[in-house]
């Protein structure tokens, strides 16, 4: 299949993901560290679409792993006092990426077991 920048703009506005522009490009950086979808060779498209398939993979409904994880991360975050903005900033700084959302099963697991961490030292 040869992957376009209509490809990548499909992928991010599949129902799965519906990403905004902001956080296309942001994960189009994150990839290629590049700002312009335009200035991204061949390779880069497809590996900025292979991302955003991974991505969809795990928003899937039928992914019960990730939603569980999910649950228990937001206990943990309740348990801490964190707000979402710190949660999220958290992600970022440990996985280098921006939303909770995207994150697979085994980043989820990783990141439980570091809130865990910091719960059993307060």
């Amino acid at each position: 299949m040869e992957y376009t920048i209509k490809t990548i703009w499909g992928l991010a506005k599949s129902p799965e993901l519906r990403l905004d522009k902001e956080s296309l490009y942001a994960l189009v950086y994150r990839e290629t560290k590049k700002e312009s979808l335009k200035k991204l060779t061949k390779a880069e498209i497809e590996k900025v679409c292979k991302a955003l398939g991974r991505l969809k993979d795990c928003q899937k409904p039928g992914n019960q792993a990730t939603m569980k994880q999910r649950q228990m991360i937001y206990h943990l975050q309740k348990e801490l006092g964190w707000d979402a903005a710190r949660l999220n900033g958290f992600v970022k700084k440990m996985f280098k990426i921006d939303r909770l959302e995207w994150l697979d099963v085994r980043s989820c697991s990783a990141l439980i077991e570091a809130l865990k961490a910091m719960a059993g030292r307060m």
